[in-house]
């Protein structure tokens, strides 16, 4: 399969939509039970593209969107402004076929040209195992299990958390004047 990975655009919000919402209705890596319409979504990628982050999609050479990805803000605190949450979402149809190995390669690659020095993979469910394969291959190290977090399909959910390091990580201080993040910044 020829593959491309880009940066998403508006015209793409249908496809992504679609595929979240499949997540959000069948799957665990969202906790989310009510799937946004196309407008919330929309909204959703307007502000971290807004804001600098990474949103990228997975295209065939059909032009089909077979996955996304994205880099957003770990919490709204400005010391956290160098450490980056990841999430990424497959159709079901390209599970399995390396579509979200490319998009996280590239999602760590435009995250650490941006300066960010840590990225978080929080993943719901302990039983995905895709999810953890993908992130341990990409370097990210087990930190933690919180156990029953998500209540979901009427049974609890454990939710898993790894980290990578990303550029110098955690071995210098960074620029406070380089990007990472807009979060507490004065404009």
């Amino acid at each position: 399969m020829t593959l491309t990975v880009r940066a998403a655009t508006l015209t793409d919000l249908s496809a992504i939509t679609a595929i979240y919402e499949d997540e959000v209705l069948n799957g665990t890596a969202t906790y989310e039970l009510t799937p946004p319409d196309e407008a919330e979504m929309t909204k959703r990628f307007e502000s971290l593209v807004a804001a600098g982050y990474p949103y990228l999609v997975a295209v065939d050479e059909d032009g089909a969107i077979l996955g996304y990805a994205y880099a957003g803000p770990f919490r709204t605190r400005p010391a956290y402004n160098w450490f980056v949450e990841d999430s990424i979402y497959l159709a079901r149809e390209a599970r399995g076929q390396g579509v979200g190995s490319q998009l996280l390669s590239e999602l760590l690659t435009q995250s650490q040209a941006k300066g960010f020095r840590q990225m978080l993979a929080v993943i719901g469910g302990a039983e995905n195992a895709g999810s953890i394969r993908l992130h341990a291959k990409a370097g990210f190290e087990m930190i933690g299990t919180m156990k029953a977090t998500g209540l979901k399909f009427g049974r609890w959910v454990d939710t898993v958390l790894m980290q990578r390091p990303l550029g110098d990580g955690a071995t210098t201080i960074p620029n406070p004047d380089v990007f990472p993040g807009p979060i507490g910044r004065q404009a």
